[in-house]
Order: structure tokens, then C-alpha cells, then sequence
């Protein structure tokens, strides 16, 4: 019987997890302030992981997204730690953060679906 809830797919909701609580909680750096981690994306062998995130109210043009991503590099040592100790695993995983534009294109996408249905 196959499984339908890879070990993968586990580990990348157990990462979005902790780090979400540690961004709310243990995380001090102003930059990081309305940060939602949206995804996380775990290589097979389990040595990377890519973490995206959003920043309320910003677009991939803003500086507070390039402010995020710098906090994020400062703080990566500490996450990747905290996060070694809380998911038990034998190799914690390397991350790497990118901002996450699917919701600003899913929004630009609707905009033109109004928009030719307006012209109908």
C-alpha cells in the first residue's frame, strides 16, 4: 500500500511549523516582523531546505522584502539550530530563503481574469 503522506512532505510541515513559532517567539529582529513562512520545500535527501516567505502588505519590489531576506541570513545560524534541536532528525538541513511571489501573481492573475470578463 502506497503511502499518500511522504516522509518529505511530514518533515516540511514539521519545519514550517517550528519555524513559524520561532519567528513569533524567539526571533527578535525587527526586520522579521510580519514574516509568514508560507512554504518549506525539503530536498529528497533531506540536506536542504527552501523556505519562502511573505511579507505583509509588501511586493517583491519593496525594501522590506530585501530587509526580510537580510534578516533572515543573520538569523539563519540560530533557526537552523533551534530547529536541529526541536526536529530530530540525523542531518539538520541547510536552509535557504526566498520570497514567495505566488500570492502577489495569483492576485495579478484574478486581475486579468476580471478584467476579460468585464470586456465580455
Amino acid at each position: 500500500m502506497e503511502r499518500d503522506y511522504s516522509r518529505t512532505d511530514r518533515v516540511e510541515s514539521e519545519i514550517q511549523r517550528i519555524l513559524a513559532t520561532l519567528l513569533q517567539r524567539e526571533v527578535k529582529d525587527p526586520r522579521l516582523q510580519g514574516v509568514t513562512i508560507t512554504e518549506c520545500k525539503v530536498s529528497k535527501d533531506l540536506s536542504i531546505c527552501k523556505v519562502y516567505f511573505d511579507v505583509l502588505g509588501a511586493n517583491r519590489d519593496d525594501p522590506q522584502v530585501q530587509d526580510a531576506l537580510a534578516g533572515f541570513e543573520k538569523a539563519r545560524g540560530f533557526l537552523r539550530s533551534s530547529l536541529g534541536k526541536q526536529l530530530l532528525l540525523r542531518i539538520t538541513p541547510e536552509l535557504r530563503f526566498y520570497y514567495d511571489e505566488v500570492p502577489e501573481k495569483a492576485s495579478e492573475i484574478e486581475a486579468l481574469i476580471a478584467k476579460a470578463l468585464h470586456k465580455r
